[in-house]
């Protein structure tokens, strides 16, 4: 199958490509490296060091035999768009090229304005390339569970059955968005929908939970062919945060009184769902969505794991409540139906001590690389700044 990744130097983009290239399909990313350009922007860096896209597709090339085609580019700009969909005839259009961190559009105007156009015109691009030229290709998109905020009811896969009055319809689950970056993801998600219903589109709405872990056999099998791994306060999700704090002899900081539940997955299980996405494609017109995670933890359940473990290796973390500078939900009602990708055959991989231990390892080795004053949240919710 050929199979396009947007976004193919990311966090999930990068194994995601080779995962796909090692099980036998053809493979091309497209990636502007923008995201290389935000960790200067913050003053931050991958806790592991990575190398150029160049010298990663030549490496992968040279250990598997694969070629991994490149497109250098921005799904902003139309004509780039339009160009390599007609140059490499897609089946599969797997869409991780936006921009991903909450805290990050909440920064100021300037971030929340880019957010949304970057993450809803490079969409509707894609979509219109799609239909113009490949109209048979299905459109993976990665959406989050952030969608859905955290509502007073049992959240489904993307649809829902209401009575209203008397009368039944199935209808988009109500969003509840928590961030400008959250809401860019709720118009991807009505844009797609939308092109389902008039065009007879086929897409695949990932809503994925928080991912944590690094590797996967394919990033891990070579130093140049490392994955980035993200622990900052803008860019670190909460587990691979608390991991580099505690390698560092910081402490593991966490918002408010902790009890904020979200649904986690490995990234080991990200690059599966990616494919059995693409091999069960969805059919002309559906627009179907899968709640792409495979446990549900609390923010604390977390820290305190974290925290366990790095006893164990005879660190000695403390672990500190700051006020949230988010507005969210504490105590909150949370359930969230994940049953299609494990229908179709993931087999998830759980969060295990191990697994902990393994991160931290990875800290202690390349926590020289580490800088502490970004752990801290810059970011406030409640401040809405013109820049």
């Amino acid at each position: 199958m050929r199979i396009l990744v947007a976004g193919g130097d990311g966090f999930c983009g990068w194994p995601t490509a080779l995962y796909l290239s090692s099980k036998g399909h053809e493979v091309a990313i497209a990636d502007n490296l923008i995201r290389r350009e935000w960790d200067r922007e913050l003053g931050t860096e991958s806790l592991t060091e990575i190398s150029s896209i160049e010298d990663r597709l030549a490496r992968w090339k040279e250990l598997s035999g694969n070629d991994i085609k490149n497109y250098d580019g921005d799904l902003c700009d139309a004509d780039f768009v339009f160009e390599m969909m007609d140059d490499f005839r897609p089946e599969a259009f797997v869409h991780f090229a936006e921009q991903r961190s909450a805290p990050y559009s909440m920064i100021d105007r300037k971030h929340a304005v880019f957010t949304q156009q970057n993450n809803v015109v490079g969409n509707l691009n894609a979509m219109y390339a799609i239909q113009e030229l490949v109209p048979e290709c299905h459109l993976i998109k990665l959406g989050t569970m952030g969608e859905y905020g955290t509502p007073n009811i049992d959240i489904e896969e993307g649809w829902i059955e209401i009575e209203h009055k008397g009368r039944k319809d199935r209808m988009l689950y109500p969003k509840k968005p928590g961030s400008f970056y959250h809401l860019s993801k709720v118009h991807d998600s009505a844009n797609l929908e939308f092109g389902c219903r008039i065009w007879g589109m086929r897409v695949t709405d990932l809503n994925q939970g928080v991912v944590y872990n690094v590797e996967t056999d394919e990033t891990a099998s070579d130093p140049v062919l490392t994955n980035r791994y993200d622990y900052d306060g803008v860019f670190g999700t909460a587990l691979n945060r608390f991991v580099a704090q505690a390698a560092s002899g910081s402490e593991i900081t966490v918002y408010g009184n902790g009890s904020q539940t979200r649904g986690f997955l490995d990234l080991r299980d990200t690059v599966r769902c990616i494919e059995i996405a693409a091999e069960n494609p969805a059919d002309r017109g559906e627009f179907r969505v899968f709640n792409q995670f495979t446990e549900e933890f609390s923010v604390l359940q977390l820290a305190q794991l974290v925290e366990k473990v790095a006893r164990n290796l005879d660190l000695d973390p403390k672990l500190v409540y700051l006020d949230n500078p988010r507005v969210e939900q504490e105590n909150h009602h949370y359930n969230a139906a994940n049953t299609a990708l494990v229908d179709l055959g993931l087999k998830p991989h759980m969060l295990t001590e191990e697994t902990v231990e393994g991160l931290l390892s990875m800290a202690i080795e390349n926590r020289d690389r580490i800088h502490p004053e970004t752990f801290d949240p810059q970011v406030n919710w409640r401040t809405a700044r013109y820049r």
